[in-house]
């Protein structure tokens, strides 16, 4: 078949690419900004055209026949060059513009993320920005996001992480509950406590380590019970100061201001002692590592590090321009 032949079926063949991460014509049409039903039709022409069952479909999931694969596994490396290069040359001219898909957790981005966002859609009017908030992890490639922003201690090394500020996680509960229940003194004394667990903590224990001269020999692990597990950070804080028991908040959800406005209604418990392994210790910018990087995504970067510059317990980091990536994936620290 000539390339004049082929060119009339180089976007359905990208579909097919689309499709091939997705798993879901649903996603892949959303996406590329089509409907499911005309996605589906791009994909039943192609493969009339080849003579051959490129997609498997069942009532539950898309997966790809082994000519589907053998053809995105050669056209793919095409169509990220053909990306990277179209991007390329859209940032010589002008100013930066573009869409950016952003993902951040939810009290992150409503608390703080949200008004960044704002404040730089003013500096920058011919981007655009999608952002998504959920607490569920997110895999960039496979759904479409240009940056992730998340608390992590360790980056993934398939990624171009940027350092936003540091973070810490705090154990709380409230004036009225410590009042009932009591003051505890020690990490050991929590098992007799309702303790308040974050949904992905599946070992259902604690880790604390020393964070003054008393106590910083010491690494005690404590096994927690509670009535309330959640999935969300704003939750759990809202338990707390309902009086159900102690918890561990990252200091970005506590409140606008981080730790550094707690407010009357919760109250830091065991503040000798650090929480360890489970909240991240940074907040990153996360992108998968790419030869080229949108300047749309490089302007926002550099604004979010900015505008995090203070962190949440108001300790200052330094923050440099964003000025270019590494050849592999990388830290970039402040």
């Amino acid at each position: 078949m000539s390339v004049d032949q082929i060119s009339p079926l180089v976007a359905d063949l990208h579909l097919l690419t689309v499709l091939a991460v997705t798993k879901s014509f649903t996603e892949a049409a959303r996406r590329l900004g089509v409907s499911k039903a005309s996605a589906s039709m791009r994909i039943s022409e192609l493969e009339r055209v080849a003579g051959v069952l490129l997609v498997r479909r069942t009532t539950r999931s898309v997966g790809l026949t082994d000519a589907g694969q053998q053809l995105v596994n050669d056209m793919q490396p095409a169509f990220n060059r053909i990306s990277e290069s179209y991007t390329a040359v859209m940032d010589l001219v002008g100013a930066a513009r573009g869409l950016i898909r952003v993902t951040a957790p939810v009290a992150l981005g409503r608390q703080h993320l949200a008004p960044c966002v704002a404040a730089f859609l003013k500096r920058f009017p011919d981007i655009n920005i999608e952002l998504e908030l959920t607490d569920r992890f997110v895999n960039l490639a496979n759904e479409g996001f240009d940056l992730a922003i998340r608390h992590t201690s360790t980056p993934p090394e398939t990624h171009v992480a940027w350092v936003l500020c540091e973070t810490r996680s705090v154990l709380l509960a409230s004036p009225e509950y410590l009042h009932r229940r009591g003051v505890p003194r020690h990490p050991s004394e929590l098992a007799a406590h309702d303790c308040l667990l974050y949904l992905g903590n599946h070992s259902g224990s604690w880790t604390f380590v020393g964070s003054n001269k008393k106590t910083t020999a010491e690494r005690v692990g404590v096994s927690i019970r509670g009535s309330l597990k959640a999935n969300n950070s704003e939750v759990l804080r809202d338990a707390l100061v309902a009086g159900l028991g102690i918890g561990l908040l990252p200091d970005f959800s506590i409140s606008p201001g981080g730790l550094k406005t707690l407010p009357p209604s919760l109250v830091q418990v065991l503040p000798d002692w650090q929480v360890q392994g489970f909240f991240g210790d940074r907040i990153y910018a996360l992108r998968p590592w790419s030869a080229q990087v949108p300047k749309a995504v490089v302007c926002f970067v550099e604004h979010l590090r900015e505008s995090f510059a203070q962190g949440f317990n108001g300790v200052a980091l330094a923050v440099p321009g964003v000025a270019g990536l590494p050849k592999t994936a990388s830290i970039i620290s402040p």
